[in-house]
């Protein structure tokens, strides 16, 4: 085990989180998959098939950096340190504002992740996601989100 500050290791889980959407709201699909490739995300795993997943699931405009348009809000992380593995919890919104979407939300749910660590750092074993909420999403996905979850 590596010796921890809990604080210190609460920021870094936390940390990852936000970098998640940071990656995706730029439309950076294969540092999204670089970022969960070590672990799975809902099912899938690998880095390259993370981000083939998102690039075949998710809109993106090239007139616009080729993002996605959006904002991922990740609210109210609540993350648990137990030596070199870490779960956390959170809410998550997505916002997006488009030529024919006006800007809302479109979907919120809520995050459950799984973390461990190594010599380089915490990095992601898991990521469930549960869409609670849906709105207009035309403009954002190419499938269904009612069926993630």
């Amino acid at each position: 085990m590596i010796s921890g500050d809990e604080p210190a290791d609460k920021l870094a889980v936390t940390e990852l989180l936000y970098r998640y959407a940071e990656l995706i709201d730029q439309g950076d699909f294969d540092g999204v998959g670089r970022l969960l490739g070590r672990g799975n995300f809902m099912g899938v795993e690998g880095a390259e098939a993370i981000a083939k997943l998102f690039a075949s699931t998710t809109r993106r405009f090239p007139e616009h950096g080729n993002t996605p348009r959006t904002r991922h809000l990740v609210l109210n992380p609540i993350v648990d340190v137990a030596g070199d593995t870490a779960a956390a919890r959170s809410t998550f919104c997505v916002v997006q504002n488009t030529d024919s979407v006006a800007l809302q939300p479109i979907v919120v749910g809520r995050y459950a992740d799984s973390f461990a660590r190594d010599d380089s750092g915490w990095y992601f074993t898991e990521r469930l996601v549960d869409v609670e909420m849906v709105g207009d999403v035309s403009d954002h996905l190419m499938m269904d989100p009612r069926r993630i979850g």
